[in-house]
C-alpha cells in the first residue's frame, strides 16, 4: 500500500489512507479514484444531497468484502466533522454524519463507505420531508424494460397532476423517482401522498404495477414502493457509487435517457464524461419546491371512499387505519 496522502478539500485537510487500495475489482479501481470520481462531480453531488444526514455502509475491504453499517460517527473523526441526532423507527437516536460540504463526502469515502444512505430531509429542518421517493425495483420475472415502462407512467401521472419529477437510477437494476416538496410536510403527509401514488398507478396500470406490499400478492409486476417515505427511512443518494465490483454509479438522468442508457455503464468512470457532455439533469432540483397537495388530496378520496391505510413495515408501531399487519396467506390460515 501506498503511504497516506492529505488533499485539502473545502478549506479542510482530509488523510487518505491506502489510496491505491483496491475497491472494485473489476477494473482494479481504487480508493483513491473512488475520492476523484467525488471531486469530479462534487457540485452536482452537494446540489443533490447537501446538508442531509446520511447512514454510512462501510466496506473496509472494498465492494467485494464484507459491509456493516455505521449510524454513529466513530470516535476520533476531526473536529470539523458535523453531525446530527437521527432516530430509528423504534425512537433509538444516534449522531449521524451531516454531509455539510465535500470534505464530509471524501472523508467518509477514506473511512471505506460506499455510497450514501440519506435521509429525505436536511439536518436543520428534521421535522420537514422535502423529498417524495418512489423506488421501482425488478422482482422475479420483473425485468428492467418493465422498470422503465413503470417509470414513465409515474412520470405521466404526476405530469398529469402539475409535479415535476426527477429520476435516477438505483446503481444496480431499479429506477428512483423523485419529487423535490416545498418545506412544508412532514414524513407521515409525504408517506401518505405516495400510498395515494401507489394506488392511483394501480388502478390504471393494474396488469405491469402494484401497490401490494405483500409480496405473495405481487405476482410479475412492478411495485411501486411508498414505504420508501415512511419517517426515518433513507434511499441510496444520487451520485452515489455502489458496493459492486464494477463501481456503478446512482445516476441522475434525464428523462429523454431512460430508454437510451445502460445502468450497468454508469460507474465512476464514465459518469463524470457523461455529465461533461450533457450536464446535470437535476441542475434544477435542489431550487424546485412542487406542491404534494393533488397527491394528498388523491389520498382524501380514497380514505372517503372507506380504503384503510396501506400497510407500514414491520419495524414501525402500528398507525392508525392500518389494516391488520399480517401476509393475506397467513390471515386465511389463521
Amino acid at each position: 500500500m501506498s503511504e497516506a496522502l492529505t488533499l485539502k478539500v473545502a478549506g479542510k485537510d482530509v488523510r487518505i489512507t491506502s489510496p491505491d487500495k483496491i475497491f472494485f475489482s473489476r477494473r482494479a479501481e481504487t480508493k483513491l479514484d473512488l475520492v476523484e470520481y467525488y471531486l469530479t462531480v462534487g457540485d452536482a453531488l452537494m446540489a443533490a444531497v447537501g446538508g442531509r444526514p446520511t447512514m454510512l455502509q462501510r466496506f473496509p475491504d472494498g465492494a467485494s468484502g464484507k459491509s456493516f453499517f455505521q449510524k454513529r460517527v466513530p470516535k476520533g473523526a476531526p473536529e470539523w466533522l458535523e453531525t446530527t441526532t437521527v432516530a430509528t423507527p423504534n425512537g433509538t437516536t444516534s449522531e449521524a454524519l451531516v454531509l455539510a460540504d465535500l470534505a464530509h463526502v471524501v472523508w467518509a469515502a477514506n473511512m471505506g463507505s460506499l455510497g450514501f444512505h440519506v435521509w429525505p430531509y436536511l439536518a436543520a429542518e428534521p421535522e420537514i420531508a422535502d423529498e417524495l421517493r418512489i423506488d421501482l425495483d425488478p422482482h422475479g420475472a420483473v425485468t428492467y424494460d418493465d422498470v422503465r415502462f413503470a417509470a414513465h407512467r409515474v412520470h405521466d401521472l404526476l405530469d398529469e397532476l402539475g409535479i415535476a419529477s426527477w429520476i435516477k437510477t438505483s446503481g444496480s437494476k431499479g429506477l428512483h423517482i423523485y419529487v423535490k416538496l416545498a418545506p412544508q410536510w412532514d414524513s407521515y403527509q409525504v408517506r401518505a401522498g405516495a400510498v395515494a401514488l401507489a394506488r392511483e398507478l394501480t388502478r390504471r396500470h393494474g396488469d405491469r404495477m402494484t401497490d401490494a406490499w405483500w409480496k405473495e400478492e405481487r405476482g410479475d409486476r412492478v411495485f411501486v414502493d411508498f414505504n420508501q417515505n415512511a419517517p426515518h427511512k433513507t434511499v441510496f443518494g444520487a451520485w452515489s457509487a455502489r458496493a459492486r465490483v464494477g463501481a456503478q454509479v446512482s445516476t441522475p438522468l434525464a428523462w429523454d435517457e431512460v430508454d437510451e442508457l445502460v445502468p450497468d455503464d454508469l460507474t465512476i468512470a464514465t459518469v463524470p464524461d457523461l455529465v461533461n457532455r450533457r450536464g446535470n439533469p437535476w441542475a434544477d432540483y435542489a431550487t424546485a419546491a412542487e406542491s404534494l397537495q393533488p397527491l394528498l388530496d388523491l389520498h382524501d378520496v380514497d380514505m372517503g371512499n372507506g380504503l384503510l391505510d396501506a400497510p407500514w413495515p414491520p419495524v414501525y408501531p402500528k398507525q392508525p387505519n392500518e389494516p391488520p399487519r399480517v401476509a393475506p396467506s397467513r390471515a386465511k390460515k389463521s
